[in-house]
């Protein structure tokens, strides 16, 4: 796992010298991703930098930018090509020679033979930059599903990339001047969706995208897409079979390594499969990794020992306190953006103390996305069953009516009334996103300063969740639902945490649950194996029955949730504070703070509830004086 970052040298001045520092700055910026090793290279026309934890051929052999064996093609890469084995020896029959042991050579002979058809070919994650030195044009690409981070910068014929956005800063032209409609967004999502950042003129590239620019012209290009449209009419058995022999490959294929490897392990159905596979498949007992809290609500440790027994572990446990408020503050500053699901921080701590004993970890991340996890699927389908009882002229008419006059008695089963009859009312996709909203409309137009109200009056968040169902290639509203969270939330967020907080620690994190070929097995797969009965990741169960006991299968879910309503009123209440009675930081750029003050203590007082919305308040100001306060926002020179 690595990092890289670079630009191209359209400008006139200033000298090459003045440019080397600019690239030492931006490798610095994101050391902790590759610790190893860093270099640079420089020609007229690009420059590169690449920081480089060591996975694969720990000799100096495998250190980048690499040069082809023709010297036409120059690689910056960061991730794992975990089939390259056997593509470096359908290589050598066509006449290859190699020089490493090294994914990235194998990558950069298979693009020099494949050009941007190699993708395809790649089982992996993966954020490639490769300049051809002959047509003198720059090759970025994402993996399928983005578990690996890839930014430009583009302006005025300026272009920069890098994995996170923090290396793109020390070069003077990146203006970071803020998109209304991205903050919008974040208020919404939690994160900034792909493709847009927080900044204007700074993107992501989209997952199972490539994008080839001079500095001039820029083209982009979807190499790959999950489907929905086939359904798969094998039966149960063979298509439980099938999905177990599947991820037992994947995980086998992501126990390669040449450093020491473990895995996270929560007690839950995801993580549990992934460690049993490795105990199965290994020599040496799992290092395995669990994070506990002191609240009994939101604490698995318990199964993640039961699981730990039963394949015979070397386990490990950390337990989440006082911690909290002593380390918010600096965990926030490793987005670049802000971010707002609460789980980064467990995720961080438990990266940590992986670290400590690992280079390499293997999680359990995409279950969930690919076989229905999470209880939301289960309420927005029973939803969409009530929905599809009624016509939607009559719907539309008369629900939203019904739901305020049953709001207006004030008990909370009326409000849950009120709530449902107004997600009724609507179309399926628009009900979807607004289930899942953590800033409902009603309150940012409570809260909202006048002059961002303007900036955004036209612009609807909801239009991004309802653009992918609408992209989604099957008429089966699970199938969209999941389509959409395996295009937004599982990018924009999961993999997102995951990435930041695990290079954090420069601790690499596989998940053969995102192995494309099991996303798009998972696809194939009808509805009802996902969803039945109301049992979540139904197939994914039984496909486990004879390794996991049913109590670990058939437990309630809990997920990777925090106790965050008590850190608000207790471990971050002193920090939550100070941000709202703050009249001169990003949030009151944003928001009337004397509103905001008066939600805090009807917050603080338990007449009023909204954890998340508050929550979110609270990571944006981090996020704010972490990379805005005091920034010059047109910095271009």
């Amino acid at each position: 796992m690595c990092g890289f970052a670079g630009f191209l040298r359209t400008l006139s001045t200033p000298d090459r010298d003045a440019h080397e520092g600019w690239l030492a700055e931006m490798g610095h910026a994101i050391r902790h991703r590759g610790p190893d090793a860093g270099s640079r290279w420089f020609d007229d026309h690009v420059a590169m930098v690449h920081r480089r934890l060591s996975i694969l051929d720990l000799t100096n052999a495998g250190i980048q930018p690499m040069t082809s064996a023709s010297g036409r093609y120059i690689i910056a890469f960061n991730g794992e090509i975990y089939n390259y084995r056997e593509l470096r020896q359908a290589l050598i029959a066509d006449g290859v020679t190699f020089r490493t042991r090294t994914d990235t050579e194998v990558l950069l002979a298979l693009f020099e033979q494949r050009g941007v058809d190699c993708l395809d070919a790649l089982n992996g994650m993966f954020a490639i930059a490769i300049w051809d030195t002959s047509a003198r044009q720059l090759f970025l690409a994402r993996d399928r599903l983005g578990k690996k981070p890839l930014y430009y910068y583009r302006e005025n014929g300026r272009f920069a990339f890098a994995s996170e956005i923090k290396a793109l800063l020390p070069a003077p032209f990146v203006r970071t001047e803020l998109r209304p409609d991205a903050v919008k967004d974040f208020f919404a999502y939690q994160y900034v969706p792909d493709p847009k950042s927080i900044y204007r003129n700074i993107h992501k590239l989209r997952p199972g995208h490539w994008l080839i620019t001079n500095g001039d012209e820029l083209r982009q290009h979807q190499y790959w897409n999950v489907s929905f449209a086939s359904p798969s009419t094998s039966s149960e058995d063979e298509l439980k079979a099938g999905l177990y022999d599947l991820i037992n490959d994947a995980v086998r294929l992501r126990m390669v390594s040449e450093v020491p490897l473990g895995a996270f392990l929560s007690g839950g159905v995801d993580s549990s499969a992934v460690v049993g596979l490795m105990a199965g498949q290994g020599t040496r007992p799992v290092t395995t990794c669990s994070i506990g809290f002191d609240s009994k609500r939101f604490d698995e440790v318990e199964w993640a020992r039961k699981v730990a027994g039963q394949f015979g572990t070397d386990h490990h446990e950390f337990t989440v306190r006082e911690n909290v408020a002593a380390n918010i503050d600096g965990i926030a500053r490793y987005f670049d953006e802000p971010f707002a699901d609460p789980s980064f921080v467990p995720t961080y701590f438990v990266s940590q103390l992986a670290r400590q004993k690992v280079t390499v970890a293997l999680a359990g991340d995409g279950g969930d996305e690919n076989f229905a996890g999470y209880s939301k699927y289960r309420i927005d389908q029973t939803e969409n069953r009530l929905r599809r009882l009624f016509p939607g002229p009559l719907r539309r008419a008369l629900f939203p009516g019904l739901g305020r006059m049953a709001g207006r008695i004030g008990s909370p089963a009326t409000r849950k009334a009120e709530s449902l009859l107004g997600t009724l009312a609507m179309d399926p996709d628009r009900a979807f996103f607004t289930t899942n909203c953590f800033f409902r409309q009603s309150l940012w137009d409570e809260l909202v300063r006048d002059d961002l109200r303007r900036e955004t009056a036209e612009y609807d968040p909801a239009e991004i969740t309802r653009a992918h169902y609408a992209d989604a290639d099957t008429d089966d509203h699970l199938g969209k639902i999941l389509y959409t969270d395996l295009k937004t939330y599982l990018p924009g967020d999961i993999l997102v945490k995951v990435d930041r907080m695990s290079m954090a620690h420069s601790l690499e994190t596989r998940a053969p649950l995102l192995d494309y070929r099991v996303v798009e097995y998972a696809a194939s797969l009808p509805s009802a194996l996902k969803l039945h009965r109301g049992e979540k990741k139904y197939l994914l169960k039984k496909s486990f029955e004879g390794m996991l006991p049913d109590d670990v299968l058939y437990r309630q879910k809990m997920g990777f949730s925090v106790p965050l309503a008590h850190w608000l009123r207790h471990e971050i209440r002193g920090l939550a504070d100070g941000v709202f009675s703050d009249d001169g930081g990003g949030l009151a750029e944003c928001f009337d703070m004397n509103k905001v003050r008066q939600l805090w203590q009807r917050h603080l007082q338990g007449q009023d509830h909204h954890t998340q919305e508050l929550w979110s308040m609270v990571a944006f100001e981090l996020w704010w004086r972490a990379y805005q306060k005091g920034e010059r926002h047109g910095k271009a020179t």
